[in-house]
């Protein structure tokens, strides 16, 4: 196998398994540190900020500094500038009186340059509880849906890749028939050469267009992987071809036809990652007992739809769910991605039937049929999938969970995030 094509795999790898990588570190640091060491508080408790401007770690001296204080994803309440004579200052936040985030921002200009920092608090965030709605034929909308996608057959096209398989891992780029005849799904699937029988793992992705790598290295360990992407489309393609079809046909997806329940983009997606259980149960190395999804940001939304789904799922891992509890806008307060009714506050988008249909779609109503053990987690600081939202979704489900939570992280994870992630799912699947 090409070295250099291996090297650059592995590298695409991390960057799909964390979704978005961990920022650069910059020249000048804003840091906004809450005065609890792991950022909750219980509500009416007062949470004070405080706040450091530093260039080689040493204090900026009269910094002009503009913060803002809000509740997650939710207009600024309180908004100052102030200079730091000696590079810190400490802002008093306040409170909440029910279970929520508040949220302090920085922003300073450094020689032209704007920094900014951030935090986030937690109020008995354990407590929080959705505000989407369980339509009364949640289970017997998606029960009749899997059972007319499950009449179409698998029908597998497979292509061997040469230039990415090892001395121990054949990879393939396979497609899968799905939802309609002729319909498909596509993906990378690496499988161990050795003769054996081997538990799996299905990759769902994170939002956008684009081509993946497979797994391979989780492949080398002995396990099958199957990396899907979720539009239909080969995951070989060039690079141009999807920035492309991003401009165009494949423009805001998330967005496509929320107001009818059997037109929502997400209605293939969803019985795709079905599809592809049903593709993994068919292969003859496959031990036929242990398998389990892992995904973040969409593709942590689509691990958690997936267990919700099918019951042959062993286990999850959830990088910060989108799509979680994406009423919450109405209710005043933070709502999941893609945030559709973010700036929808009359009564009209209450009634509106985009509302009605995001409760067949929502990632709350699949937690709520998980059975199986999960691993989550995610950040305080994000605001693509605000922890309000994401919450809402954890605090559901009921089967074994470990959540593991990172505050100050943001639409990104640390290395040891993966890493706990990775030795979940190993010990889940290959006991």
């Amino acid at each position: 196998m090409n070295k250099k094509f291996f090297l650059l795999s592995c590298l695409l790898l991390v960057g799909v398994l964390t979704t978005f990588a961990q920022p650069v570190v910059q020249f000048v640091k804003v840091t906004v540190t809450p005065n609890s060491s792991n950022w909750k508080y219980k509500t009416s408790e007062n949470v004070k900020f405080d706040i450091g401007i530093t260039m080689n770690n040493v204090p900026i001296e009269n910094a002009k500094i503009r913060y803002e204080l809000s509740q997650d994803m939710m207009p600024t309440f309180e908004k100052k500038e102030m200079v730091l004579t000696n590079g810190k200052t400490t802002i008093k936040g306040g409170t909440l009186s029910t279970p929520g985030f508040l949220r302090c921002m920085v922003f300073v200009t450094y020689e032209g340059k704007d920094y900014t920092g951030l935090a986030t608090a937690g109020f008995n965030p354990e407590s929080i509880k959705p505000t989407v709605g369980y339509p009364s034929d949640f289970l017997e909308f998606w029960n009749k849906a899997k059972a007319e996608n499950a009449k179409i057959p698998i029908d597998p096209k497979l292509t061997l890749l040469p230039e990415r398989c090892t001395d121990k891992v054949n990879v393939y780029h396979v497609g899968i028939q799905n939802y309609t005849l002729g319909s498909r799904i596509y993906g990378i699937l690496s499988v161990p050469k050795a003769e054996g029988k081997y538990p799996a793992i299905l990759l769902v992705p994170g939002a956008g267009v684009r081509s993946f790598p497979g797994d391979i290295q989780t492949a080398e360990a002995g396990v099958i992987t199957l990396e899907i992407g979720i539009h239909g489309i080969p995951v070989n393609m060039a690079d141009a071809i999807y920035a492309d079809l991003k401009a165009t046909a494949l423009s805001d997806y998330y967005y496509s036809n929320w107001d009818n329940r059997d037109k929502v983009y997400y209605k293939r997606v969803y019985l795709g990652c079905v599809r592809a259980i049903d593709y993994i149960y068919s292969l003859k190395a496959f031990d036929g007992v242990n398998v389990a999804v892992r995904g973040g940001s969409q593709g942590g939304a689509l691990a958690i739809v997936t267990a919700g789904l099918d019951s042959r799922i062993k286990a999850l891992v959830s990088f910060y769910p989108a799509l979680s509890d994406m009423t919450g806008f109405l209710s005043n307060r933070a709502g999941g991605w893609p945030q559709q009714f973010k700036n929808c506050k009359d009564t009209k988008c209450v009634l509106d039937e985009k509302v009605k249909v995001a409760g067949y779609y929502d990632v709350v109503n699949f937690a709520r049929q998980v059975k199986v053990p999960g691993f989550y987690t995610f950040g305080y600081n994000d605001m693509v999938c605000p922890p309000t939202s994401v919450y809402s979704s954890v605090n559901v489900i009921n089967a074994p969970k470990e959540v593991f939570i990172v505050p100050e992280s943001e639409h990104w994870n640390y290395p040891e995030q993966w890493r706990k992630s990775y030795n979940f799912l190993m010990k889940m699947i290959k006991k």
